[in-house]
């Protein structure tokens, strides 16, 4: 057995390690790659919802086997980090900084108003557009 973690679930399910495939690989059925990650193999390649990802040309074996599905190596392929533990029994796939800096990109603070040393006081909605780095500490 094999655990899958991902941003928003971690799943049990039988891993193919086998004598054929590497501890470095983590090889899945379709069936349970889809279900963890969303993407399934069709003829134009890895696809969720209407985006495909082609294999590479000539590269086909190295991600799909059978009825197996190499998720780490198609994880890379996409520029998305993969770490296993030293067993690789526990696998985390993980998202790529692209999506992670489109996320932060839209995230906005919600606005508040503080008091600078001469008493003025500043809001952070005086400076929507601009960037602004925010300190914050706390006690415990």
């Amino acid at each position: 057995m094999v655990t899958v973690l991902t941003e928003t679930s971690a799943d049990e399910v039988a891993g193919s390690p086998g004598e054929s495939h590497s501890n470095d690989e983590l090889w899945l059925s379709a069936s349970d790659t889809a279900a963890i990650t969303g993407w399934s193999m069709k003829p134009e390649g890895f696809c969720k919802d209407d985006m495909c990802v082609p294999t590479p040309l000539g590269e086909a074996d190295k991600f799909v086997k059978d009825d197996a599905i190499n998720v780490s190596a198609f994880w890379e392929l996409m520029g998305r980090p993969v770490v296993r533990s030293e067993a690789a029994d526990v696998w985390l796939l993980g998202e790529g900084a692209n999506l992670r800096n489109d996320a932060l990109v839209s995230l906005e603070a919600p606005d508040f108003t503080l008091p600078d040393f001469d008493d003025n006081l500043h809001s952070l909605s005086d400076f929507r557009g601009k960037r602004v780095l925010l300190i914050t500490w706390a006690s415990w």
